[in-house]
């Protein structure tokens, strides 16, 4: 259902812009909680495999058209997937969230002077599990609970790691 709304969004899109370099002033993709997260990859393959944009082109793209509403306070309750289901059902969409893993564990190795804790906190794949709020949290210009006081605590306890470094 992800793939399928991406796909029509962009066609849409393409349709009446003839380009998607404006896709972020036109369009937003509200994640609201974690079941939609993989419209990231998704949209990041669209722009790299089918209309031939460079990886930071696709992503300045994606994360500037991307917000997240998160819905619960409860680490525990937050979604994850196993890596092993996850490589084996969604190959390409795999090799693209390790990537964006491998990029942002880059920039968190540097923005928290080396804590690995901490960096494997905010990853989105560690310990053999896609962190799907992860993925959310990175893929998106814009991070929100369902109020004030929800984002709130968000920011106190889910997302601290992720509030202090940015």
């Amino acid at each position: 259902l992800v793939s399928s709304s991406v796909q029509d969004i962009i066609q849409t899109h393409l349709s009446k812009y003839g380009t998607l370099k404006n896709l972020p002033d036109k369009v937003a993709i509200h994640i609201n909680d974690t079941h939609p997260a993989l419209a990231i990859p998704e949209l990041m393959r669209i722009l790299l495999d089918e209309c031939g944009f460079s990886w930071d082109e696709a992503w300045d793209i994606t994360t500037r058209t991307v917000a997240y509403t998160n819905h619960t306070v409860m680490s525990e309750a937050l979604e994850v997937w196993p890596e092993d289901l996850f490589r084996s059902l969604l190959p390409r969409i795999y090799q693209i969230v390790v990537e964006i893993n491998k990029r942002t564990c880059a920039v968190l190795a540097v923005k928290t002077n080396q804590n690995m804790e901490k960096v494997s906190n905010m990853a989105v794949i560690s310990y053999g599990m896609v962190k799907m709020a992860n993925l959310s949290v990175i893929g998106s210009h814009s991070v929100n609970g369902v109020s004030k006081l929800h984002s709130d605590i968000l920011k106190d306890t889910v997302f601290n790691d992720f509030y202090s470094v940015y």
